[in-house]
């Protein structure tokens, strides 16, 4: 016997919840790409994506998830055999330094620990160290969708200015644009990358970058840039150069929708609405781990992500029965561990197109089958989610 029938919830870190406003948007037939509404489209998104991105620089938009994202910044700012620092804060950022290897760039890694936020102290005694100024740029994600960890982005600047060093700062934003504050230009972050299928409330597809004036400079001369993730071409007068071939039509049509959904409800509201739904799911499995069987992953309150919970399970306990009951008995979906966390953790989304009675659902079947698999918690875990939602989102 189940209780799924319904609509499933999907509770994993991306691809998330698509709008059914968005979908709509998407639903209409192919239109003209040389001329009419599609130019309009295109230079209305590269530049609210300023908006989001909240800088003056130049924006360009991908046909590619957050890894093609992530190689469209490397081909543009480097050359075989310069060398990048990479801030470990779990799974992402580690991962963006082997591609820059595969590349031929030299990534070198600034350890961290998967429980904690990047240590910009750390990173500011690296930068001293390399007075010669080897190092290129640093490479660090906002938030990191494996270990559920939150980076202070104006820490790392001001690192970074306190050690007198001249790197590019980018910053991968996938998880964490559209859901917590951003400040591109006000926090010196030279080159930032998202991706469509979480905060932006699309489906995977489409990748955006933004780029100040000191990161296009670098572009000037970087020989590893190939003619797909060109910036250069990307600017140029033609519509079609903006995608280097056919656009996209109907993402953009579903970005349109989703970014005018974003700025309708406001991207203070937006950031705040995730704040308060985070804390319900963090006080949720505060109250869960006072048995011991489980424990939000990251230690410190300021350094956990409004964006997405990891939970550990203790004593060698595999998640997977929970993860299994949640889906075939209950349909909600959460999210797996991956990375280093890989059958010792799952985590719950609260990104994107979400609300109160979607967390308060998947939180509620989380506790359901706690209780159904005999695998100890404290009791009142949704409890403590009401209270904190109902205290902190006044009447």
């Amino acid at each position: 016997m189940t209780v799924r029938h319904g609509r499933e919830f999907l509770s994993i870190p991306g691809p998330t919840t698509v709008p059914d406003e968005v979908l709509a948007a998407m639903h209409r037939p192919a239109v003209d790409i040389y001329s009419g509404p599609l130019l309009d489209t295109t230079a209305s998104c590269l530049a609210d994506l300023q908006k989001l991105f909240r800088t003056r620089g130049q924006t360009y938009i991908y046909i590619a998830n957050g890894h093609g994202g992530w190689e469209a910044v490397l081909c543009n700012l480097f050359s075989r055999g310069d060398k990048v620092l990479v801030l470990e804060s779990g799974l992402f950022a580690a991962g963006w330094g082997r591609m820059a290897e595969s590349l031929g760039i030299a990534a070198e890694i600034l350890p961290g620990n998967w429980r904690r936020a990047v240590d910009p102290a750390a990173l500011e005694a690296r930068l001293r160290q390399d007075a010669a100024g080897a190092i290129k740029a640093v490479l660090v994600v906002q938030v990191d969708t494996a270990s559920g960890v939150v980076n202070d982005i104006p820490a790392i600047r001001k690192a970074m200015n306190a050690a007198g060093h001249g790197a590019l700062l980018a910053v991968d934003t996938i998880a964490s644009l559209g859901t917590m504050p951003f400040e591109m230009d006000a926090w010196g972050v030279d080159v930032a990358v998202t991706g469509s299928q979480k905060g932006l409330m699309l489906p995977p597809g489409l990748s955006f970058i933004a780029a100040n004036d000191k990161a296009k400079a670098a572009h000037q001369s970087a020989s590893l840039c190939t003619p797909y993730w060109d910036w250069t071409f990307r600017e140029g007068p033609e519509h079609y150069q903006k995608y280097c071939g056919t656009p996209p039509e109907h993402m953009l049509f579903g970005l349109r929708q989703s970014l005018d959904m974003l700025f309708a409800e406001g991207l203070e509201n937006a950031a705040e609405r995730h704040r308060l739904l985070a804390e319900a799911v963090r006080r949720a499995v505060l109250a869960w781990s006072e048995e011991g069987a489980l424990e939000l992953n990251i230690r410190a309150a300021a350094e956990r992500a409004n964006s997405v919970t990891t939970v550990l399970m203790n004593d060698s306990r595999d998640p997977k029965p929970l993860l299994d009951y949640c889906n075939w008995k209950c349909g909600v979906v959460v999210g797996i561990g991956i990375g280093a966390l890989d059958g010792k953790a799952f985590r719950i989304a609260h990104m994107g197109h979400v609300n109160a009675p979607m967390v308060l659902g998947t939180l509620a079947v989380v506790e359901t089958g706690l209780v159904a698999l005999g695998i100890p918690h404290g009791r009142g875990g949704v409890r403590a989610a009401i209270e904190w939602l109902g205290h902190a989102v006044s009447a």
